[in-house]
């Protein structure tokens, strides 16, 4: 039997503390973040926001926001996928104004943060999955080797540590971040 979004809407209805996407007809129900990567991708929201608020750039949003995205297959309405990410961003003139609903687009940035349960495969393979169909960026967070990977289309991934500093400059010109402010602090 082939699932649509219907479908999935109607179980996420019935269902709120899960956290599942529709890939191929399927739908997937996946286990929450472990709390390190739930706090590192906290901070990277935190971080983005204040730098798109208020300059009125676009939005950025968390896990639970889900982007309904085109069949890789010719305009196939049946094989849509309902995705979500770990973080994301849509430029202001790709959503004037937020929905309620699931969103009809491809987020410019996406952001996966590796769980402690993760493959690194998978997630690699989803963040190629939005680079095909139209982000600008996407970003692979591995709390385990503190690294974080940005991928782009084309381009060879660019592996960034501690010490290093992420920027978006095709995205968010000026904004940047020290790699090593997304890992939580450890209190005395």
């Amino acid at each position: 039997m082939f699932l649509t979004i219907t479908d999935l809407e109607q179980l996420h209805t019935e269902h709120p503390e899960w956290q599942m996407e529709l890939v191929e007809g399927k739908i997937i129900v996946s286990s929450p973040s472990d709390y390190e990567s739930e706090e590192i991708g906290t901070r990277l929201i935190t971080f983005l926001n204040i730098w798109v608020m208020s300059r009125k750039l676009g939005r950025v949003t968390g896990s639970s926001a889900g982007f309904i995205l085109p069949s890789i297959e010719e305009d196939d309405l049946e094989k849509r996928n309902l995705r979500s990410r770990d973080v994301s961003f849509v430029r202001a003139d790709r959503l004037k104004k937020t929905k309620r609903d699931f969103v009809e687009l491809v987020p410019d940035l996406m952001v996966e943060i590796k769980s402690k349960s993760d493959r690194i495969k998978p997630l690699e393979e989803k963040i190629q999955l939005f680079l095909q169909l139209g982000s600008i960026v996407g970003i692979l967070i591995d709390p385990d080797k503190l690294t974080v990977t940005v991928y782009r289309l084309n381009q060879a991934p660019v592996v960034l540590e501690n010490g290093d500093t992420l920027t978006l400059p095709d995205l968010l010109p000026g904004w940047e971040m020290a790699i090593s402010e997304l890992w939580p602090p450890e209190f005395e």
